[in-house]
């Protein structure tokens, strides 16, 4: 798989980097968006709680599910043809959705729209990182992209409510539109590529179908540890034969003469270390910023639309990441730059288990503003360490592990911490103080995870020292040999 290079600098590589911020812009702000809005939806159309919560994990299932297999087919099949065409249906389904009557409706489009963005949004990075040459240019394109993801979610929380303010099936139609102009740009924009021919590489067939079951049935699990001992037993159930199915999947790829995943990548071990610190850092993340959203909806009876406006300070990461973490990682390297992100994460999260019933917006300020500079410093980075050194053609299977890990990530952490506030809360008294209390004990998850990250992503230090030492020991070696000194 080839791509046509764009040229450095040049006013045709920044529009198709903004083509292709459009798309994870579109991504982002979609679910915020929705986010915002299911209170409303659930009421017009009287859903059922749990109706209501598919609505929402339907896209999740669809996205963590289909990730790994949407990065690999951009790589076999064409991240121009795979761009274009889930844009598309995502374009489609999020119109059905805007007309959907029942909730049924709403969760099938929800869960298409998830596929969807499986394929495109993978497709898209592995554009970025065949199209742009490694380096500099590539790590801020890499940047660029990481940054307006994250704004376009914490955007899309003050869109959402403006919009539901509106009418809800505009938070569906909305996105319609961009999608709609990023479509036809990218048909101009996205560079040529040619493909192998389908017998020189083959289909797994086998592989695919169950890395597909396996991920739906993990994912379905995860999203049900938030009902805790309701339906323990399908929980368990779906846990293990997702297991079962990733077991057989990974014999599936070791025998195969063409592998939907070449095991080998996983000897990556930044790689991998990228992967399992991103997941830790977005489950966290997005865990912290929903147990917040609850805290000031139910606890503080602030409307949708104030605690939009409320969390957009955690947007500054689409100012900073563009602009003050690429020199960051020029001066210090990603495995620091990711490490500062991570130990800010620690602080924001552990100011905020401080929360008291009556806590002033200036006193929640200080952990809002540190959360955004943590993603910014974090995501960016670690989307970069994610993708470095690996080989041109794999560059989307790269890219559909770490989107698969993150949507597992923001997956484990949103039923982590609901999982633990309704624990917390059963035995309270439904007074403000002992749903505060709930609160906190939730907001133990995010500390923890980002805790866990940080450990994880101090091993990239040391590997970055371990190759510091031996970069200054060459010159060393070689004057000892040059002056007839002793090893």
């Amino acid at each position: 798989m080839s791509t046509v290079p764009v040229a450095r600098d040049s006013g045709r590589s920044w529009a198709l980097l903004l083509v292709l911020c459009g798309t994870i812009f579109l991504e982002g702000s979609d679910v915020a968006m929705l986010a915002v809005a299911v209170p409303t939806i659930r009421a017009d159309l009287g859903l059922t709680t749990g109706t209501a919560a598919w609505v929402m994990s339907g896209y999740v299932l669809g996205y963590a599910g289909f990730t790994l297999l949407g990065g690999r087919a951009a790589d076999l099949l064409g991240r121009r043809r795979m761009f274009l065409t889930w844009l598309g249906v995502f374009l489609v389904f999020s119109t059905l959705g805007g007309f959907a009557t029942d909730g049924w409706m709403l969760v099938v489009a929800r869960f298409i729209t998830g596929v969807a963005a499986a394929f495109m949004t993978p497709a898209a990075m592995s554009i970025i990182t065949t199209s742009y040459p490694e380096g500099p240019q590539r790590d801020k394109a890499l940047l660029v992209f990481a940054g307006v993801g994250a704004g376009g979610f914490s955007l899309g929380l003050v869109i959402g409510g403006l919009l539901t303010e509106l009418g809800w099936r505009w938070v569906f139609f909305a996105p319609v539109f961009l999608a709609g102009a990023i479509l036809l740009a990218a048909l101009r924009l996205l560079p040529a590529e040619t493909r192998p021919e389908p017998a020189q590489h083959g289909y797994d067939l086998a592989g695919a179908a169950s890395a597909a079951a396996a991920m739906l049935l993990l994912a379905y699990g995860i999203v049900r540890l938030e009902h805790r001992g309701k339906g323990l037993g399908l929980t368990l159930g779906a846990l293990a034969a997702g297991l079962t199915l990733l077991a057989a999947f990974i014999v599936i790829e070791r025998r195969a003469k063409t592998p939907l995943v070449r095991l080998g990548i996983f000897r990556k071990a930044a790689m991998v270390r990228a992967d399992l610190a991103a997941l830790l850092f977005l489950g966290a993340f997005f865990g912290f910023q929903f147990i917040i959203t609850l805290y000031l909806q139910e606890l503080r009876g602030w409307s949708s639309l104030q605690t939009a406006i409320a969390l957009i300070v955690m947007g500054c990461d689409a100012v900073l990441a563009p602009t003050l973490t690429p020199r960051l990682v020029n001066r210090y390297g990603n495995s620091r730059v990711i490490f500062g992100g991570f130990l800010l994460a620690i602080v924001a999260y552990g100011l905020f288990l401080l929360v008291q019933v009556d806590w002033s917006y200036a006193a929640m300020f200080p952990s809002l503003i540190i959360a955004g500079t943590a993603f910014a410093l974090a995501y960016g980075p670690l989307t970069i360490a994610a993708t470095d050194s690996v080989a041109k053609e794999e560059q989307g299977l790269a890219g559909g592990l770490l989107y698969t890990f993150t949507q597992f990530g923001s997956a484990v952490g949103i039923s982590a911490v609901t999982a633990v506030y309704g624990i917390a809360a059963a035995d309270a008294d439904g007074s403000p103080d002992a749903a505060l209390n709930a609160y906190r004990t939730a907001l133990v998850v995010p500390v923890v995870m980002v805790l866990l990250g940080a450990a994880v992503s101090a091993f990239g230090l040391r590997s970055t020292r371990t190759a510091s030492q031996r970069k200054s020991a060459a010159p060393a070696a070689r004057d000892e040999v040059n002056n007839g000194v002793p090893g």
